[in-house]
């Protein structure tokens, strides 16, 4: 993880200083690292985000992931005068981790005019993919 300064596009920077990563994804520990309507990237701990066997939360990676994605999508909503909302979200959990960091990245499939679909790739520290998860976000006119 990084006390640095998230990268930020235009269109993030003030869309994120006015609403964060969201309540459920501070609690979880998500750390943003890079944000665009393209490209998102953030971290988060196993640790505190464990089912009862020990690995991490299969909710937790949907968690991360939909955060990711949605902020993504209402970067690219913002400037348009809209906002995004999630409409669909399905996971993949293919390994799963017991400790240490993982990390998402987020890559745009379509930026459309009333949906934007991103999928989202976790792993962990040694770069072996634990969930694949894709969202689908809705945009709908600001009022």
């Amino acid at each position: 993880m990084t006390n640095l300064e998230p990268k930020l596009s235009d269109d993030a920077r003030s869309l994120f200083e006015t609403r964060g990563v969201g309540e459920l994804a501070e609690r979880m520990g998500v750390k943003l690292l890079e944000l665009s309507a393209e490209r998102a990237v953030a971290t988060m701990p196993v640790e505190g985000n464990r089912q009862p066997l020990g690995l991490l939360h299969g909710g937790a990676y949907v968690v991360l992931a939909e955060s990711l994605g949605s902020m993504a999508a209402n970067v690219w909503a913002h400037p348009k005068k809209k906002f995004a909302v999630g409409i669909e979200v399905n996971a993949s959990h293919s390994n799963s981790a017991r400790a240490g960091v993982v990390t998402a990245t987020c890559e745009a499939i379509t930026l459309g005019s009333t949906l934007t679909v991103h999928q989202i790739a976790v792993e962990d520290e040694a770069g072996r993919r634990l969930s694949t998860i894709r969202i689908t976000n809705l945009l709908r006119d600001r009022r």
